[in-house]
């Protein structure tokens, strides 16, 4: 591999440190090995996220349960991240309505506990591993109430839907007195400058388990979103010789994305960096 002019290894970081560094990509193959020898075999799925924190008594776990529960009825797996609160419910409800119920566990210094509700369990040391797993194995994907995590996972979920890096496949946020606030928000905060109002349709708010279950068996039958530019959306589906993207761009890139295009160079002028103030 070639190296930058400016490239200089810090003389002050030994040897042996950057040698563990970079073995460590042993560490990160094995657990998308693992993950993918062993969820290929899972045929149709939801990914059901939510909060680690959500008591069994809590309304939010009982429809997580219930959710769980249609959805193995209709021959859904289920995958949550296989931890307590609502992703116990899910794997609970799935697991009792006699369904595949996927936990895919996290290791952390506090909070994850594995469920016992979890047929097939894989353990993850990297966030980024696991949600590649999250993704990769969804028909669709159902957000309940949450903190960081859930967010973190609904908005990365969305933005590879928004970006078309992923397939738009349904996104369902469960519960509206809990998401009205944050959608209100994107409405009037996001939308005029940040994102196009048509980003706001890759997901819908449901209330009960059964509207969740309806929606995804309606999203997978028709399409869920797509951009509004034709030309894209006809690109996208067939790859088509002249269009803006290529097949060789927008081919599965195997774990779970679309390839894309190499960024071209921007004709646009650019800020000077700043200059190094005189001494």
């Amino acid at each position: 591999m070639s190296k930058s002019p400016l490239y200089c290894p810090d003389a002050r970081v030994p040897a042996d440190q950057r040698t563990t560094e970079s073995w460590r990509i042993f560490r990160i193959m094995a657990e998308f090995v693992e993950g993918f020898e062993t969820l290929a075999p899972l045929g149709k799925a939801v990914t059901i996220f939510g909060s680690a924190r959500t008591r069994p008594d809590d309304p939010m776990y009982k429809a997580a349960e219930e959710t769980a529960r249609l959805l193995a009825r209709e021959k859904f797996a289920v995958i949550t991240g296989g931890g307590p609160g609502i992703m116990e419910a899910g794997n609970k409800g799935a697991s009792e309505a006699g369904g595949v119920s996927v936990g895919c566990n996290i290791s952390l210094p506090h909070e994850q506990q594995s469920n016992k509700y979890a047929s097939i369990s894989l353990d993850f040391h990297y966030f980024y591993a696991r949600k590649v797993m999250f993704v990769k194995y969804a028909s669709a994907f159902i957000c309940f109430p949450g903190g960081y995590g859930t967010l973190d996972e609904f908005f990365e979920t969305v933005t590879l839907m928004q970006t078309t890096k992923t397939a738009a496949r349904p996104v369902l946020l469960f519960g509206k007195s809990y998401w009205t606030g944050l959608i209100d928000w994107m409405h009037q905060t996001l939308e005029p400058h940040f994102i196009d109002g048509e980003d706001l349709d890759i997901f819908r708010i449901v209330d009960t388990p059964g509207e969740a279950v309806k929606q995804i068996k309606k999203g997978l039958k028709h399409e869920w979103w797509g951009p509004s530019n034709a030309e894209l959306k006809r690109s996208i589906a067939h790859g088509h010789e002249g269009s803006p993207l290529s097949s060789a761009a927008t081919a599965s890139s195997g774990e779970g994305t679309r390839y894309g295009q190499r960024p071209k160079p921007s004709p646009k002028k650019h800020a000077d960096p700043p200059k190094k103030p005189q001494q």
